[in-house]
């Protein structure tokens, strides 16, 4: 969902430097700062802040893995010996 949204947003910036580029009074160097000043550097910005907990999330699942990075329990990599009667 917070994609879709984020690809709406960048649309809709689109279409007002397209607007801005081929308007009479506009210039290309207006519609690339329209691009970069209300697409660009603003949705990267909510994109990282709405993605933290996701980070926070993978984070703590790396570091709760166990060193040898299998996921299972620490045994005796050698099984013990059983004796007959």
């Amino acid at each position: 969902m917070l994609y879709l949204v984020a690809l709406a947003w960048m649309y809709v910036v689109l279409m007002v430097a397209l607007a801005e580029a081929f308007s009479p009074q506009g210039t290309a160097v207006g519609a690339v700062l329209t691009v970069l000043g209300w697409g660009v550097i603003p949705l990267s910005v909510v994109l990282y802040i709405l993605a933290t907990p996701s980070r926070r999330r993978t984070r703590r699942a790396a570091e709760s893995k166990h060193p040898d990075g299998s996921g299972h329990a620490a045994g005796d990599p050698i099984s013990p010996e059983r004796k007959e009667p």
